[in-house]
């Protein structure tokens, strides 16, 4: 909104107006723009036009709204001005603090003007050699130092004026950019035609991507009960967001929300082998393990990889799988396995026997979720590594099949597969 400054009376010094020096606004404004393009970068490269357009226009205003102010009179409209403005140049890509820095330069030589000339209308040559001397009265004294107050107060609400715009230009350029790359993000996972949109969002479709399917669990302060949940989880999505936005510009495509999603990360700008660390970076943003699938597709393919991502992503929630990033050729086992037939069935009845033992199953589920660690699946199940290697021989003596040989193990994991499945 605009900055409005209340009226009042003017100022003046020795019974002139304060704004005096200032009134020559066509004078003035062309000193300051010969100065901003000697001294101020990029003024100097800008086109000509720019220059005696823009560029000396709302300088003018600058001034006008400097005049406004030493004369107590109303400047919303000016104000407007300079927004507008400056809006235009967040548009044209001028760096902020060159504004800033321009608007300085302007106040150095317009309170230079200012309080030269009031100055100057209080030296006598009073001295026994005819030297100069200072002297002011209190009223005009009171008035020099309201106008030094004012000027400074007119630098802050000018810069205010500029920020406010710039930031309000950002988040508006932001935003549509966001909503043209969601837009196409939707498109190329809803199999429609995405040219067009790629060509409004000034991104290069890929020839083929990385699907991945993310899983972004709770933030443990998600369940404070002194927290807003909401508010929590909603920060961490936008950790996530930055970083995608920050180290992969214009590169990753997502549509997440605060417990995942999907992304299309294009394979010819980012290596199979830089998945996991991006992983690991939107990890560390989130501050909580995310779990991903990956799945390699072409643009037209894209609908279908994500499905198998996702249902990728499921079996490893089923599996209770160590965090981290899983591609399809890992999981294309129990992928298959999921498949609907009397072959999953079949493999599903072989933990038939565990149905009276629940701890014997939950054994085999961490051990094999732990890559067959026995230490670390000791330590999940709070128990002894005797323990562990008891209940993996009991489960071998039930069900037939050794967990702790290779062929046994493949069909307990098959078979675990199988049975999340049957459940579900």
């Amino acid at each position: 909104m605009s900055v409005e400054i209340p009226t009042g009376t003017g100022l003046t010094v020795s019974g002139n107006p304060m704004s005096s020096p200032l009134k020559d606004v066509r004078g003035v404004a062309q000193h300051m723009v010969g100065h901003f393009v000697e001294t101020v970068a990029p003024c100097g490269t800008l086109p000509g036009d720019a220059i005696h357009g823009d560029v000396t226009t709302i300088t003018r205003t600058c001034l006008e709204l400097a005049i406004s102010m030493l004369d107590g009179t109303d400047i919303p409209e000016k104000t407007k001005r300079l927004e507008e403005a400056a809006a235009q140049w967040a548009r044209e890509g001028i760096p902020i603090d060159t504004i800033h820095h321009a608007i300085h330069e302007g106040f150095k030589i317009g309170s230079d003007l200012v309080m030269g000339s009031a100055l100057t209308q209080h030296l006598r040559q009073d001295g026994p050699n005819g030297e100069a001397a200072l002297v002011i009265a209190a009223t005009d004294m009171a008035n020099i130092m309201d106008g030094a107050k004012m000027v400074v107060e007119l630098l802050d609400r000018m810069t205010s004026a500029v920020a406010l715009s710039y930031v309000r230009e950002l988040r508006s350029v932001v935003s549509e950019h966001h909503t043209a790359v969601h837009t196409l993000t939707s498109a190329l996972l809803g199999g429609h035609s995405t040219s067009t949109m790629a060509r409004e969002c000034g991104i290069e479709v890929a020839e083929t991507y990385h699907v991945l399917a993310l899983s972004i669990p709770q933030h443990p302060e998600e369940r404070s009960a002194t927290l807003d949940g909401t508010v929590v989880a909603r920060r961490k999505l936008r950790r996530v967001q930055a970083e995608l936005a920050t180290r992969y510009p214009d590169q990753v495509l997502s549509l997440l929300s605060v417990d995942g999603g999907t992304l299309l990360v294009p394979a010819p700008t980012i290596a199979d082998d830089q998945l996991d660390e991006l992983i690991e970076r939107l990890s560390r943003a989130a501050r909580v393990p995310i779990t991903a699938t990956r799945v390699s597709a072409t643009p037209q393919q894209i609908p279908d990889a994500a499905d198998q991502a996702h249902e990728l992503l499921d079996i490893v929630h089923r599996l209770g799988l160590v965090r981290g990033l899983f591609r399809f050729d890992e999981l294309a086992l129990e992928y298959q396995l999921t498949r609907p037939g009397p072959g999953r069935d079949h493999l599903g009845s072989l933990l038939n026997p565990l149905d009276e033992h629940p701890e014997l199953l939950e054994t085999l589920q961490s051990h094999i979720s732990n890559n067959l660690n026995r230490q670390r699946t000791a330590r999940m199940l709070h128990v002894h590594t005797n323990t562990v290697d008891y209940r993996l021989k009991r489960i071998g003596q039930l069900t037939g099949f050794d967990p702790t040989q290779s062929s046994g193990l493949w069909y307990l994991r098959s078979a675990l597969v199988a049975r999340t499945y049957q459940a579900g």
